[in-house]
């Protein structure tokens, strides 16, 4: 456990609280004695991480409407993200685990790896404090969220011409609605009309952007 509170930057107080973290519901069936698994610490860590990284996207996503902060905090605390984090710390080597599921694989199964995770963050969280686990939490959602940033951004305005050039005819126009804000921070309001009616609206902080979203909420409005 001190090799891995090394590479967390954070030594517990209560190191019991890092043992059942890092014990697999496998662990303590098999070993019996009143042994505690990580189950009810996983629920716990759930919590405080999606209260972490709300906190973060609401205030550095201000563009973003709900929907779209729905998705990027589902990107970040689902399985497959924080079985990567998982691994960044090499958590599966100090996870008890049964001896019939360490053979089979399970200190590199995925969901065992995110539960443990969530875990830690728990353990954390009950030993430190909250702001030592948005700590932990943020030395991995920071360089995760600047990776989304840099991934090349959905067209959905090339998308939506794609699907109504199908049918001859149609015709697509976009609307600026509004715009508001100060010149530092715009904030603009436009619609797709598809042969005049009004099928999508979206905000950004460019008209291109807005545009954006609203192609976006009319491929939704499509079914696409």
């Amino acid at each position: 456990m001190t090799e891995l509170q090394q590479k967390i930057g954070y030594e517990f107080k209560d190191p019991s609280l890092l043992a059942v973290a890092l014990t697999h519901s496998s662990y303590s069936n098999e070993a019996g004695k009143n042994i505690k698994c990580n189950e009810r610490m996983e629920f716990l860590g759930d919590s405080v991480l999606s209260l972490v990284v709300t906190n973060y996207i609401y205030i550095n996503f201000t563009q973003f409407p709900e929907g779209d902060l729905t998705q990027l905090r589902a990107s970040l605390v689902c399985e497959k993200t924080l079985f990567k984090f998982a691994k960044l710390i090499d958590l599966g080597k100090h996870i008890r685990l049964s001896r019939g599921e360490r053979h089979g694989g399970g200190a590199d199964r995925p969901s065992i790896l995110s539960d443990a995770f969530e875990a830690l963050i728990a353990a954390i969280y009950l030993d430190g404090g909250y702001d030592e686990a948005k700590r932990f939490v943020m030395t991995f959602i920071e360089p995760e969220v600047k990776n989304i940033r840099k991934k090349p951004q959905k067209d959905y305005k090339t998308t939506l011409q794609e699907i109504v050039q199908k049918n001859p005819g149609e015709r697509l126009e976009y609307r600026l609605v509004s715009e508001s804000g100060p010149d530092h921070n715009k904030h603009f309001v436009a619609e797709v009309l598809l042969n005049s009616n009004s099928i999508g609206r979206g905000g950004g902080r460019s008209k291109k952007e807005a545009e954006q979203q609203a192609a976006r909420a009319a491929l939704e409005l499509m079914g696409y």
